[in-house]
């Protein structure tokens, strides 16, 4: 009877048990099914959530806008330049396996994800403690790169291995690369292999040589630290390394090897602007303000003249340069001809360092130099060069100016008065003909930042640009027409059609002819007799020396028949110079630059 009980029992156990074992399966399984379902569900969501493909294939970037100098050179461009498609298999079979056996090997035989890389990529990340190996096939990274964005997520890389795997159900491996080495990004702005061959060799992508395509291949790797123009030996060094995998390979003896690393790198380069990125910002914005963002790739013709600008930006580095001991850093020139067109920008002494455009935008105290205005004021009423102008003492509400030698000269005639830069005789003539009409001029002839409403401005205290300033006195050297400052004369599309054309402006006078001969005089003078007489260039020239209190600015601003030009030299952070004069520095950077 007992031993019937525990049989009875241990029977109830067993079947406890196996329905304990049914139930955890079932919520196993449940628990798979659900992984599943989520699974399912976010691949789902990741097809979802891709971008349209159609749009993606014809998506291609930011136009290019390629500048170009009066004698037909580039200045720069502006945006990623693609060129036309080529096909892999119409490049040098050399070429295409240096870009194949660096970047993935196993190419023709995965079949868009290659688990062998994967893994030798993740080990190598592993005992690196950081991500040293890339594990992404050639097709991925034409998903990545036709399709998808470089953010670095979960759901990206499902949809770039979704998108790797239709690619190579769609298309051949030759179509493949074909979408790769249009697309891939070699620096410096080149999208595609035939881009970047322009870009780096002057030649077609069909005509590289095994060493060229070698260096092409290598910097993909880090397109930034081993392309040519960057470095030449790194590229060289990378290269070997190519070389070395197409040797391991078998695709490349030791003798070819050898061969291959004294081959030439390029073609000549063509001629191109240097020292011109101050003016090609400026230009840029300009097409920009012409045509808006271009719909594809266009080509501007600037006004730059290549010869005056390297000139200009050589002379202003040189003179900064010599000028250190007087705590001089920076300068600003603009050159532009009567019409107002730009022929030479610079904004500072050094591009590389700072991209600030101190001709167009930093504003600055032009210090004597305004008083043209003032007395350009008085020519417009009747003053002529003879006339007498006082040069006497002012107390206005305990303002009261000194000129520089700390005299007074009484009566003097303007001729003098503005040669010399009499402080006093501009104040007394600047509130004899009006604060507010002198304010006018300045306005009326191009001056574009706010002009302050008392005398102090007479003696050029209201800050400016260097830009301004050249086309102010370009209306002058115009003979009294309106001058407005120009850098781009036509813009075209790739394919030729012209898509703007710069007209002439219509005469309109801005100020009389007989105003116009007085300043004539006037300018004349200064460099004959007076501040400026050190700005001797073999011809008629006609100018005005400018510094500002302290000796935080200095300027020169003058022309002759043909050009007008402004150069200021100071600092960024308005600290004085020493012993630094309009008369001085300034006026032989202009003398040099227009002495071309």
């Amino acid at each position: 009877m007992v031993k019937a009980k525990k049989t009875k029992k241990t029977a109830t156990k067993r079947k406890s048990g196996r329905k304990n074992k049914h139930r955890k399966l079932k919520i196993v399984l449940s628990m798979m099914l659900a992984l599943i379902l989520v699974a399912a569900a976010y691949i789902g969501w990741c097809i979802y959530t891709m971008p349209d493909i159609g749009q993606a294939v014809n998506r291609t970037r930011l136009p290019a806008t390629t500048l170009i100098a009066s004698n037909g050179n580039e200045i720069h461009s502006y945006g990623a330049v693609y060129s036309e498609i080529i096909r892999a298999k119409d490049l040098p079979r050399h070429v295409t396996d240096a870009i194949v056996y660096t970047e993935d090997r196993r190419f023709y035989k995965h079949w868009g994800f290659d688990l062998i890389s994967f893994g030798r990529a993740m080990i190598v990340n592993a005992f690196a403690g950081r991500y040293a190996q890339g594990g992404s096939t050639i097709t991925q990274q034409v998903a990545k790169n036709l399709f998808l964005t470089n953010q670095k997520t979960i759901t990206r890389k499902v949809q770039e291995l979704l998108l790797a795997l239709w690619l190579e159900h769609k298309f051949t491996k030759e179509q493949i690369l074909s979408l790769y080495l249009n697309r891939v990004y070699f620096g410096n702005g080149a999208y595609g292999i035939e881009a970047a061959s322009n870009r780096y060799f002057q030649k077609n992508s069909e005509d590289l040589n095994i060493l060229e395509g070698a260096i092409l291949a290598g910097m993909l790797k880090a397109p930034s630290r081993y392309n040519p123009i960057a470095s030449k030996q790194k590229a060289i060094e990378r290269a070997k390394v190519v070389l070395g995998i197409l040797r391991e390979q078998n695709l490349l003896d030791e003798k070819g090897y050898n061969q291959a690393l004294r081959l030439p790198i390029g073609q000549e380069k063509p001629a191109r602007v240097q020292n011109g990125l101050y003016f090609a910002d400026a230009a840029y914005a300009e097409v920009l303000a012409r045509i808006g963002e271009p719909q594809e790739d266009v080509y501007a013709m600037t006004t730059l003249d290549q010869n005056l600008q390297e000139k200009a930006s050589e002379v202003l580095q040189k003179f900064i340069a010599e000028a250190k001991d007087k705590n001089v850093s920076q300068g600003a020139v603009v050159v532009m001809d009567k019409t107002g067109a730009i022929k030479a920008m610079v904004g500072g002494v050094s591009y590389a360092k700072s991209q600030f455009n101190r001709a167009t935008l930093a504003l600055r105290q032009p210090g004597s130099a305004f008083k043209t205005f003032v007395y350009l004021t008085a020519a417009e009423r009747g003053m002529t060069a003879k006339d007498m102008v006082e040069d006497k003492p002012i107390n206005i509400k305990g303002w009261k100016p000194e000129n520089h030698d700390k005299k007074y000269y009484g009566e003097v005639t303007s001729r003098f008065a503005f040669a010399q830069s009499l402080n006093l005789a501009a104040v007394n003539l600047a509130q004899k003909v009006g604060i507010g009409n002198v304010r006018k001029t300045a306005k009326k002839l191009g001056i574009t930042t706010k002009i302050n409403n008392d005398l102090s401005i007479a003696l050029g205290t209201s800050a400016v640009k260097v830009v301004d300033m050249a086309a102010a006195y370009a209306v002058i050297a115009n003979g009294g027409y309106a001058v407005w400052p120009y850098m781009v004369e036509e813009i075209y599309t790739n394919s030729g059609y012209q898509l703007y054309q710069r007209m002439p402006e219509k005469d309109l006078r801005l100020i009389s002819e007989e105003a116009v001969v007085v300043m004539k005089k006037l300018m004349r003078e200064v460099v004959k007799t007076g501040t400026g007489r050190f700005v001797r260039i073999g011809r008629e020239t006609f100018g005005k020396t400018g510094t500002s209190q302290d000796n935080r600015d200095a300027w020169f601003v003058g022309f002759d028949d043909e050009l007008v030009a402004a150069v200021w030299v100071g600092n960024d952070d308005n600290s004085p110079m020493k012993g630094v004069y309009g008369s001085g520095l300034p006026a032989k950077i202009w003398q040099e630059i227009m002495r071309r």
